[in-house]
């Protein structure tokens, strides 16, 4: 692992990431102090993936996927029509 200071990094973050790519993980430093960790994301695991090893996206308890995505209502909207104001409209109508 690799420390750089923020002022090194900023000079060319294009080298740094071009190192992270290469399997080099960077810690940048603001005083001595570790500020944060440039490192290559694992392979084989999507952004969805990551979020929720992280704890920062919960899977559907009900295994919904994608794929499920067809059983829901579909709105058209016009071309020149907010979807915002429909969306609006819609639920005003319905109370």
């Amino acid at each position: 692992m690799t420390a750089v200071t923020v002022r090194e990094f900023s000079y060319n973050p294009s080298a740094m990431f071009a190192r992270v790519e290469r399997g080099e993980t960077i810690e940048v430093t603001r005083h001595g102090t570790v500020i944060a960790l440039i490192t290559a994301p694992p392979e084989g695991q999507s952004r969805y993936e990551e979020l929720v090893a992280r704890g920062l996206v919960r899977p559907a308890e009900s295994g919904l996927t994608t794929r499920d995505l067809d059983q829901f209502t579909r709105v058209k909207v016009i071309a020149d029509v907010d979807p915002l104001s429909v969306l609006l409209e819609s639920r005003e109508t319905e109370r």
